[in-house]
């Protein structure tokens, strides 16, 4: 990086969000701006999670932007290979690469209320930017359980979005710890290499069939010869999952019979009552994430493969004791134990106005008004921030309508002319928040009986969108500055001076 360098805008990641946000600046007539990525390729979660029998969980064709449809996925759910090559796609077809910076983690970023700028420190050097979007994403920093004895394991240990491909698992045994939606892929995709898998699983989820097909060639030659065959399916897939929302949000008790659904699922498989038995959930489907497998289930029910209806406890050598005293003599550990999603890392790097950082505004929870705009921290938003997350639909739904806040965010300082910056209000950012708990009441997350990973220390789901992804983008068409304070420089020139200055120029 150019020593001193500032730029208009600076993008903290380069996933779906941080690449979204790219091309929706561009499209504003926006150029002077920096995409800051921490690793050597952009992709985010999905250059980060290479685990075997990765994929999405959302169909392809809802699963990608609506600015940049792909009439050739190959299959129906899309594997993690093909959703990175299609983010490199995007990264390209949009002229992206001259404003990312690669190998430039972000360090620290600081507010100087004088000059009304972020001073932004990266492993790649220093710069300054008068707004910041942070796309650094939930599911970027990989959580690893304090597990008494772990550090003394001699066999090989690693986070499923830290695969170890160098290891070879063949003939091993190898213990699965978690059984969330990386967990119950990595399974079946292990369970015929290794000697032998034991799965501690402190929660059994609900698994629904997987309706995984490849994608025709007549169905993608349809789609690139008319395109508007793609965006009727889309429209179909979205149009389903919009209806789902009552059932989540209002009525959880309709869910009964999906359960059902979901129990004969497993029964097709698992034969074995005892087994069955500690398969299923003692809590309301949806409460914690609804997974999508047609493999799952069959792996378990495989000689090679116990399953321990119980956390891990500790480690002791080789062996893995789980909280029920059942033991297991394993040679490779992989935790499938999900990410720092409310207590995001990023949150301890952000220093606002006030000298606190985001993590201790955020010490009782985060709160972000329109999910996107924290009191304190002025032209800083978040891309997939406080409450925007999705239960039942594709989180590029949420990304999108967050750009469109984003754009306007970006008209509004340009209408107000010279240095400006926009902080928002905490009356404005506290009523956001208690409307969106308050609707969060009612919601199988939060009635559902059980413990997920949407649930703060506090127990306050801080990561659940109450509502359908139409009603979030009514409410982020718009920035109404009535819900933000206009910062100005102390010593700022008039507007008529800035003109007649420029004309001398």
């Amino acid at each position: 990086m150019a020593e001193h360098e500032h730029v208009r805008v600076a993008v903290v990641g380069s996933g779906f969000g941080g690449l979204g946000a790219a091309v929706r600046l561009r499209r504003e007539g926006v150029t002077d701006f920096v995409v800051l990525e921490r690793a050597d390729s952009v992709g985010g979660t999905w250059r980060d999670n290479s685990y075997p029998g990765c994929a999405c969980d959302v169909p392809s064709h809802l699963y990608s932007f609506s600015f940049a449809p792909h009439p050739d996925w190959p299959r129906t759910f899309s594997g993690q290979e093909h959703i990175r090559a299609y983010l490199e796609h995007v990264t390209d077809v949009f002229r992206l690469r001259p404003h990312i910076r690669l190998n430039s983690e972000v360090k620290r970023m600081t507010w100087d209320g004088e000059k009304l700028r972020w001073d932004i420190e990266t492993a790649a050097g220093s710069l300054s930017a008068d707004f910041v979007v942070s796309a650094t994403g939930p599911l970027s920093d990989p959580r690893i359980p304090d597990i008494p004895g772990l550090d003394s394991f001699p066999g090989k240990v690693f986070h499923s979005a830290r695969w170890d491909h160098d290891y070879d698992l063949r003939g091993k045994r190898v213990a699965m710890v978690g059984t969330g939606a990386s967990a119950i892929q990595i399974v079946p995709a292990v369970q015929p290499l290794a000697r032998n898998v034991t799965l501690f699983q402190r929660t059994p989820p609900w698994v629904m069939p997987r309706m995984d097909r490849a994608i025709s060639g007549a169905e993608r030659w349809l789609h690139r010869q008319l395109p508007f065959t793609a965006q009727v399916r889309r429209g179909l897939l979205w149009g389903i999952r919009e209806l789902q929302v009552q059932a989540f949000t209002k009525r959880p008790n309709e869910l009964g019979a999906v359960e059902q659904l979901a129990k004969r699922n497993m029964a097709r498989a698992i034969k074995d009552p005892a087994l069955r038995a500690k398969l299923t959930p003692d809590y309301r489907i949806g409460c914690k994430r609804i997974l999508l497998s047609s493999t799952y289930y069959p792996a378990l029910a495989q000689p090679n493969v116990d399953v321990v209806a119980s956390g891990l406890s500790r480690v002791e050598g080789s062996t893995l004791v789980a909280a029920d005293g059942t033991k297991a003599q394993v040679d490779a550990i992989v935790f499938g134990t999900g990410f720092h999603v409310t207590d995001m890392p990023i949150a301890d790097r952000v220093v606002g106005a006030d000298g606190r950082t985001l993590a201790e505004a955020w010490k009782g929870g985060m709160e972000a008004l329109r999910g996107a705009s924290a009191a304190g921290f002025p032209n800083w938003m978040s891309v997939i921030g406080p409450n925007t997350g999705l239960g039942n639909s594709s989180m590029i739904l949420m990304i999108e309508s967050q750009l469109n806040y984003l754009a306007d965010f970006v008209r509004q300082l340009d209408l107000l002319g010279g240095r400006a910056a926009l902080d928002a209000r905490p009356a404005a950012v506290a009523a956001w928040n208690h409307r969106v708990q308050e609707r969060m009441k009612r919601t199988v997350w939060n009635t559902g009986g059980c413990t997920s990973w949407y649930l703060d220390a506090n127990g306050r789901n801080s990561t659940i969108w109450p509502g359908t992804t139409t009603e979030f983008r009514r409410a982020t068409r718009r920035v109404d500055l009535a819900e933000y304070e206009v910062l100005r420089p102390s010593a700022q020139p008039s507007a008529v001076a800035d003109e007649s200055a420029e004309a001398a120029v």
